[in-house]
């Protein structure tokens, strides 16, 4: 892999890559909320068409040259050059940062093109900016080039939607009471999301007209590197074992999270998605809910993944999404974790893994039907066994589930 510093450029036909490629933002950022988005621009760098501004609340460009994988401050952006049309002259990769902090708050970060280019930069080399472009890849002389940027940027996500000549998306303003016709409104770009901050913080959304809720990712996402805490002395039950973190994450030596969900479907029945115990669940039929593919060699920058069949929320009364800590000594204030609850056409659910200390389990979020809407509760409640207890049951002793609970394994 070729190291790339700021300002340096480069041919992507020199640097072997080709046009099909990955495009990873790593971005190491404790406690903080990150976006990173690409703007796909015209010969004039303006975004004239806002559909291919990639990020949180639009995943693809129309034809699918450009999908982003959420996965909490870090992305990953599937790119197909040959799939862009003409007037796309070049993507602009960019990390805007909420709320009062800066850019000079973040860790180590890097973009990684492919396997053939490794940009690294930091928080050190930024001051007070809210935001950053990272890189971008541009058309010149009839082929495709690399840049490495890492230019400081004053404003957040909104500011460069601006600076790129998109419009941002407002509340409309009443009518008058006399209106006259008007040209329709040019598309604009709707920076919305949702973030829950505090334990019983609640959002509730609608179907679209005449459709359902599509489907719903949940992501969990997380600091995988994060250094766990002392280990205490060694027990011997398998609960206990998952505490003391009897062996580390592969390839990381980090903290393992495992992505898990109770749920109560419509006609009362109840049960259990996880990998502990292979209770992968089915998207088309029953409980309508799906976990991805559980990665054991800490390869995945996605983080885990679960699948809510939304044209089937009619079937589903609740399901309780939580995690655990299956490697690593249990140190929930290292995790930085973030889960968030993706719904077509609606703004994301953002809930932050904000507290506990070393306990195991904790319950984040809680999705409910509550009369055809779908309620989304920040839960941040934690749990640590206790005895013979797993935390699993103690979890649902308290949320009321009712099941019975054996030893289990992967």
């Amino acid at each position: 892999m070729i190291m790339f510093s700021r300002g340096q450029k480069g041919k992507l036909a020199d640097l072997g890559c080709g046009s099909v490629f990955p495009v990873e933002v790593d971005i190491q950022a404790p406690g903080l909320s990150v976006d990173v988005s690409c703007f796909g621009l015209d010969a004039s760098d303006r975004l004239s068409d806002d559909r291919y501004m990639v990020f949180y609340n639009q995943l693809a460009s129309p034809e699918g040259a450009v999908r982003l994988e959420m996965a909490g401050s870090s992305a990953r952006f599937a790119v197909n050059l040959d799939l862009l049309p003409a007037s796309i002259a070049k993507l602009v990769f960019v990390a805007a940062i909420d709320g009062s902090q800066s850019m000079r708050s973040l860790g180590a970060c890097a973009l990684n093109l492919g396997s053939a280019v490794r940009f690294p930069w930091s928080g050190a080399d930024f001051g007070d900016e809210k935001a950053v472009i990272v890189a971008e890849l541009y058309r010149r002389d009839g082929s495709w080039r690399f840049g490495a940027v890492g230019q400081g940027f004053n404003g957040g996500l909104s500011a460069l939607l601006a600076h790129f000549g998109g419009a941002e998306a407002t509340p409309a303003a009443a009518p008058a009471s006399t209106p006259t016709p008007a040209a329709p409104p040019a598309a604009k770009v709707s920076l919305s999301k949702v973030t829950l901050d505090k334990r019983g913080d609640k959002v509730s959304l609608d179907k679209r007209a005449g459709k359902g809720f599509g489907r719903i990712h949940v992501n969990l996402n997380w600091n995988q590197s994060a250094t766990a805490a002392p280990p205490p002395p060694a027990k011997t039950g398998f609960f206990d074992k998952l505490i003391a973190g009897a062996s580390p994450r592969k390839g990381r030596g980090g903290i393992d999270l495992d992505l898990g969900c109770m749920y109560e479907l419509a006609d009362g029945r109840r049960g259990l998605v996880q990998a502990l115990g292979n209770s992968w669940g089915d998207l088309d039929r029953e409980p309508f809910i799906k976990l991805d593919a559980d990665d054991r060699t800490g390869a995945a920058s996605g983080g885990e993944n679960l699948y809510i069949n939304g044209e089937r929320f009619d079937q589903i009364r609740r399901a309780l999404i939580f995690s655990f800590i299956y490697e690593g000594v249990p140190n929930w204030s290292a995790t930085d974790g973030v889960v968030t609850i993706a719904v077509p056409d609606q703004a994301p659910i953002e809930v932050r893994l904000d507290g506990g200390g070393n306990q195991i389990m904790c319950a984040i979020a809680l999705i409910e039907n509550k009369g055809g809407s779908l309620q989304v509760t920040k839960l941040a409640e934690y749990f640590q066994q206790q005895g013979s207890t797993s935390a699993h049951e103690l979890m649902d002793r308290h949320f009321g589930f009712g099941m019975r609970w054996k030893t289990g394994s992967k």
